[in-house]
This record gives structure tokens, sequence and C-alpha cells, in this order.
């Protein structure tokens, strides 16, 4: 069972500030769920939670429009908060007085209702930048990845600005999100779902 949360709000970095509509994607089933990044706003996320237990706030990335609901959040769900330990001074921006809980290691396994969330570290977008990839995910038995900022519908994720950087994005995404099936749902944090056949065609052009 996969289910998206869209919220809105400000992505701040480098001094600029852009409005932008975040997904968040809850992975699970009828008694238990992982939540995939928390931003904004933790109320729509809660409501969407409907009372389950949260098994972890898996966070793709650090930047703030993706873990600025994180601990109120946890504070209603109590559960511990993950993050790739080479985002952690993105995280400290928001949160300078405390760490997140654990750290998502690559090749790491994240288990919630029966599926396995595999970690994938795709450095680029940011250093600590991490999809998730759960093999059948979909109802029709196809593969799904979340790819955070990492990959879009369209292309790759933005880099140019402090801790990014363009050829460490496309590697992350030719090796370790081309490599999955071409089938492969990708559920991305802005925007369109696509599907790895899609991207890999679009950026073979």
């Amino acid at each position: 069972m996969i289910e998206l949360v869209t919220t809105s709000g400000i992505f701040a970095l480098d001094g600029g500030e852009w409005e932008v509509t975040n997904n968040i994607w809850l992975v699970g089933n009828d008694r238990e769920v992982i939540i995939i990044d928390a931003a904004h706003d933790a109320a729509p996320i809660v409501q969407a939670v409907n009372g389950r237990r949260v098994k972890a706030i898996a966070l793709s990335h650090g930047h703030n429009d993706h873990i600025n609901a994180a601990l109120a959040l946890q504070d209603v769900v109590d559960a511990p908060i993950l993050l790739h330990p080479d985002d952690l001074m993105l995280w400290h921006v928001i949160y300078p007085n405390r760490d997140p809980d654990g750290w998502l290691t690559d090749g790491g396994l994240l288990t919630v209702g029966g599926a396995e969330l595999g970690v994938l570290h795709t450095p680029g977008h940011s250093p600590g930048g991490c999809c998730f990839h759960v093999a059948g995910g979909c109802a029709d038995g196809t593969d799904a990845v979340f790819s955070g900022d990492t990959l879009f519908c369209g292309g790759p994720g933005a880099t140019g600005r402090s801790f990014s950087d363009y050829d460490t994005i496309v590697a992350s995404i030719r090796q370790r999100l081309f490599t999955l099936p071409s089938s492969t749902v990708v559920h991305t944090g802005h925007g369109d779902s696509t599907t790895i056949g899609a991207e890999a065609e679009a950026l073979r052009e």
C-alpha cells in the first residue's frame, strides 16, 4: 500500500526562498507504515496515518522542505527519525540542538507491513541523498522507488547550490536507479511520478 500526502511551504537554501509543494509517501498496510519525508505541516500526514503504527520517519535528504515537520510529526506518531549522516549539516540548520534518531546506510533495509524498503545512497542533490526501493511494491506487482529529489519526472534533481554536484547526481542515477527494472515506478519528492524506463530514455537523448 502506497499513499501520497502533499504539503506546501518554503524551500530555503543559500539565502534564497522558493514556494514548493512536496510529496510525502506512506508505505505499509492497514496496521503500520513508514513515512518518507516530513514536509512543512505535520497535520495532514498525521491524518493520513490515521492511527496506524509508524515504524520510522525516513528522510530522503536534509533540505529544509523535506524535514521541517519532522519533530512535530514525531511528537504525534512516536517514531524514530532516520537520515543519512552525510546530510547532518543540513539537518542542523533546522534542528541545531539534536541529531536524528538513527542513520540510513546504503544497502540497509527498512521493513514495514511485509514489505522491505532497500536504502540506496544516491548523492548529488545533497551528499546524503537516499532513495528507497520496494520490490513488487505497486498494486500490480511492479517495483517502486521513492526518489526524493534525486530523480524527477523529466530528469535529475537540481544541482548548482551548496553541497550539490551535477556529475555526482548523474552517476547516482545511472549506477543506482537505472539498474532497476525499467517498469519500476518512480515516486518523486515533488511533482508527478514516472518510470525508470521513461527517464532512462530521456537521459539518453
